[in-house]
C-alpha cells in the first residue's frame, strides 16, 4: 500500500528524528526544537532554504518531473528499480524533460538515507540513491538505530565517501534544519499526501506504471 504521510508520521520524523540526530552531534534539545520550530514556521520557497535541488535531464526542458519519495518507502523503490529506468531512457537521457527528485520524511531513517546521498554533492547523489533504493530491504531492517546507520554509512563507503565525511554529514545540524524546512514547505506547496508522488508541469500525479506515464509525457510534449 502506498504511504501515506500522517500528522503524526510526520511528528516523529521532524522531532523524534532531529533529536537523535542533535543527540549524536553533541548537539541540544533546544538546537533540535529549534529545527522543528523553523518547519513549522517554513512559508518561503524551497530555494530560500538553501538546499540544492537535485536534477537530471535538461534543465531547459518545457517539461518537468518532480518525483517527492521516501527512501524507506517500498513503492518508491520499485518506481526505481522498475519505472525509473525507462523514464531515462526514453525521456530523461534524451533530454525530453527535467526530472527533479525530491525527498519525503516519513521517519527518522528516510530523513538518515537522505544525509547519506546528499553527502557526495550533486555528482554522487543519484548513484546513492539507487544504491539506497535497491538494497532497502537490508538497510532498513538491518536492526536498531546504530545498526541502521551502520549499513547507510557503508552505501556511502560503496559510493567513495570516506567515514570522516559521513560523520560529518550525518551529524550537519544546520543541513538537518535546512532540509526539514525545504521539505515541509515543498510538501504544503504540493499538498504531497502520499508517495511516490509527481508533479508534472504543475499538476501532481499518484504512483502509475510507465505506459502511464508516457500518455502524460507526450501528451506534454505534444507528441
Amino acid at each position: 500500500m502506498t504511504r501515506i504521510i500522517a500528522a503524526a508520521a510526520v511528528a516523529v520524523a521532524l522531532i523524534g528524528g532531529a533529536v537523535w540526530w542533535f543527540a549524536f552531534s553533541g548537539g541540544s534539545a533546544a538546537n533540535a526544537q529549534q529545527a522543528s520550530t523553523a518547519v513549522s514556521d517554513a512559508s518561503d520557497t524551497s530555494a530560500e532554504f538553501g538546499v540544492t535541488e537535485m536534477v537530471k535531464g535538461n534543465p531547459d526542458a518545457t517539461v518537468e518531473v518532480i518525483e517527492y519519495a521516501s527512501y524507506t518507502c517500498p513503492h518508491c523503490a520499485t518506481f526505481h528499480t522498475s519505472v525509473l529506468p525507462d523514464l531515462e531512457e526514453n525521456y530523461i537521457d534524451t533530454g525530453k524533460i527535467r526530472f527533479v527528485y525530491r525527498e519525503v520524511y516519513f521517519d527518522k531513517y528516510g530523513m538518515w538515507a537522505s544525509l547519506i546521498a546528499r553527502c557526495g554533492g550533486e555528482e554522487k547523489f543519484f548513484g546513492i540513491t539507487d544504491l539506497l533504493y535497491k538494497s532497502q530491504r537490508d538497510w532498513s531492517r538491518a536492526g536498531d538505530d546504530a545498526a541502521i546507520a551502520d549499513e547507510l554509512r557503508k552505501i556511502g563507503r560503496i559510493a567513495g565517501i570516506d567515514s570522516a565525511a559521513l560523520d560529518a554529514c550525518l551529524t550537519d545540524g544546520d543541513q538537518l534544519q535546512a532540509l526539514l524546512g525545504w521539505f515541509q514547505a515543498n510538501a504544503e506547496a504540493h499538498e504531497i499526501n502520499s508517495t511516490p508522488s509527481f508533479v508534472i508541469n504543475g499538476r501532481k500525479y499518484s504512483n502509475m506504471p510507465f505506459n502511464d506515464f508516457a500518455t502524460v509525457l507526450d501528451e506534454q510534449l505534444g507528441e
